[in-house]
């Protein structure tokens, strides 16, 4: 039998057994671990009754044209290649809504979860008793050892403990990727899910209602393969955004409510430099103003990119530097307009307190809209 008798025929037996399963893995930059992980499943699942999502934020090595090199055979395999998008939480919902298997499951592409736990998930959501099944580095049998840093470990468990009073539910891994449920359950609930960050699973348990009965499985946590990591050492920092996101998200975006507590710890920063330089260090005002204008706006840049556009992350010196440029230019834009609406504001009688407050908004929400485009947005 030649290649394209045997692909035929392998193509054929694919769609033997009508789709009951979708597995959907955000990429970014996997190019090698596509095709293993196609055969990884294949080996756990059998040859057909599922199908295989991968959801790509624009790769550089070529990971979506691997993919697509293998679907082109193989029918169980589909590609979302997403442009001027970027985060797993996105992309999982993305990959989740896509499909028409009626269950669905999210995993990692780099090996760290065994595809092996798959049917036994299955068959606790499929049974009724269960309304989503997950796999836990912490739960007895389960093991955390592909962690890259005992730093990440730590984290995890904090945000663990801290998950559980948000989602009301005994959770031994909280901030697992791996898990499964009915995919009209996550079709209800999608437009209550902000996209934001990495932990989709947290996300799900804190907005659904009534509350998911959850069934968990021990995880021996690999280590990666190869490609890029979609996570680091700030865990936590992930379920910082999801409180606000709980809490914040109905009234105000939340990214914008990071921005705005990231600018506000950027005035204390630039009030503490003042204070440094012109009262301690006996620099003049105007000298100690601009040392300090300097710094706030790096500290700023440092920890939006780290906490408000964690999923859209500059990485690398370029990167960092060019982004941190157009930063500084557009929370200088802010700054102008904060001072001519002021004193247009404070000219017509307003009170100067009033004046002062409404020119600090219209600067912040200027520079958020800049910063969001220009520097983390589609144009960076």
């Amino acid at each position: 039998m030649d290649m394209n008798h045997a692909a035929i025929a392998h193509a054929a037996e694919a769609a033997a057994k009508p789709l009951e399963l979708a597995i959907v893995l955000p990429t970014l930059n996997e190019k090698a671990n596509i095709a293993p992980m196609v055969m990884r499943l294949e080996q756990a699942l059998g040859p057909s009754g599922w199908e295989a999502v991968f959801v790509d934020d624009n790769s550089k090595d070529g990971t979506a044209e691997e993919a697509r090199r293998i679907g082109q055979t193989d029918p169980r395999i589909r590609v979302i290649q997403r442009i001027g998008r970027r985060g797993l939480a996105s992309a999982a919902i993305e990959g989740m809504c896509a499909t028409a298997a009626p269950y669905v499951a999210v995993m990692d592409a780099d090996h760290q979860h065994d595809p092996a736990l798959l049917l036994d998930m299955l068959a606790v959501v499929k049974s009724g008793e269960y309304d989503l099944a997950y796999a836990s580095r912490f739960a007895e049998g389960g093991s955390a050892e592909g962690l890259s840093s005992k730093g990440r470990e730590k984290g995890s468990q904090f945000a663990n403990s801290l998950a559980r009073k948000l989602t009301g539910t005994e959770l031994s891994d909280a901030m697992s990727g791996f898990f499964l449920l009915r995919a009209e359950q996550l079709r209800s609930q999608a437009d209550r899910l902000s996209g934001i960050g990495f932990k989709i699973m947290l996300d799900i348990l804190a907005t659904a209602e009534p509350k998911l009965r959850v069934k968990e499985f021990p995880l021996k946590f690999a280590q990666r393969a190869a490609g890029e990591s979609k996570l680091d050492h700030g865990v936590v920092l992930d379920f910082i955004a999801g409180l606000y996101d709980r809490w914040l998200g109905r009234v105000i975006p939340t990214r914008f409510a990071l921005f705005g507590t990231v600018g506000g710890l950027g005035v204390l920063v630039h009030m503490a430099v003042v204070g440094l330089f012109f009262r301690l260090l006996d620099l003049s005002f105007t000298w100690a103003v601009a040392i300090a204008t300097v710094v706030a706006m790096t500290f700023n840049f440092w920890l939006n990119n780290l906490l408000t556009y964690r999923d859209q992350k500059l990485a690398g010196a370029e990167g960092m530097f060019f982004g941190w440029i157009k930063f500084c230019l557009a929370c200088s834009v802010g700054a102008l307009a904060n001072v001519g609406v002021s004193s247009v504001l404070e000219a017509i009688q307003f009170h100067w307190y009033a004046a002062a407050l409404i020119g600090v908004i219209i600067a912040s929400v200027w520079n958020y809209a800049l910063s969001s485009r220009f520097v983390w947005g589609r144009f960076k």
